[in-house]
């Protein structure tokens, strides 16, 4: 892919998420613009099915949706509220920890400077980019593993990480696509340009991606 294709690119993207669910993580900054859920759902989200992320995120929010609050739950009922996610027991002791630097040295509040928040024990540099960009509307980048592989399958980056994608995209993506990037890769990375045997025969992209690893397709 050259450079300059990228606009292309991602109004065709554009068009084609309309077709998706929305990444559920998105959808709880859409409803309630709250950095705190934002942060706690996108914990939520690893190693998650977005269906059981949304799910976990709602009935744990029922029962408290302040640091503070969540800080009055046992760990037994968070673990009890967000199960099944993967990992659910390390996810609550995470969010409880978090909840408590919030408190004790943040006045509860989430704050929005990215290197602040990878400062807090379980967030890492997606999580940290997603609550940037999700929970204050400001520039970053999220990388997660679909970002990553469809970049370098497109030929855009050739990266070996996702952390080297982050910064090879904040070097040459325009600005305008920072904060859209990751929601629009989600969607097409689980419904159509999936790890394996990605469906090439019928994208609109084919034209400008080079299929970088790709050995087959449907």
């Amino acid at each position: 892919m050259r450079d300059s294709d990228i606009h292309d690119v991602m109004a065709l993207l554009a068009d084609a998420v309309k077709a998706w669910p929305t990444p559920a993580v998105t959808i709880v900054s859409q409803r309630e613009g709250n950095p705190f859920k934002v942060l706690v759902s996108c914990i939520l989200s690893l190693r998650t099915q977005d269906k059981t992320t949304g799910a976990a995120s709602e009935r744990l929010f029922s029962l408290a949706d302040t640091p503070e609050k969540m800080l009055l739950l046992s760990l037994d009922e968070i673990e009890r509220a967000i199960y099944p996610v993967g990992f659910f027991r390390n996810k609550a002791v995470q969010i409880q920890g978090i909840c408590r630097t919030l408190v004790e040295n943040y006045g509860g509040k989430v704050p929005g400077d990215l290197d602040e928040l990878l400062t807090f024990k379980g967030v890492g540099r997606k999580t940290a980019n997603l609550v940037v960009t999700l929970g204050f509307g400001n520039p970053a980048i999220c990388v997660d593993t679909h970002v990553h592989r469809i970049c370098n399958r497109w030929g855009y980056v050739s990266t070996k990480t996702p952390e080297e994608t982050e910064f090879a995209l904040r070097r040459k993506l325009p600005a305008e696509y920072w904060g859209v990037i990751n929601d629009y890769l989600v969607a097409f990375g689980q419904n159509h340009c999936t790890p394996i045997s990605p469906r090439c025969a019928t994208c609109s992209l084919t034209s400008f991606c080079k299929r970088v690893g790709v050995t087959k397709s449907r």
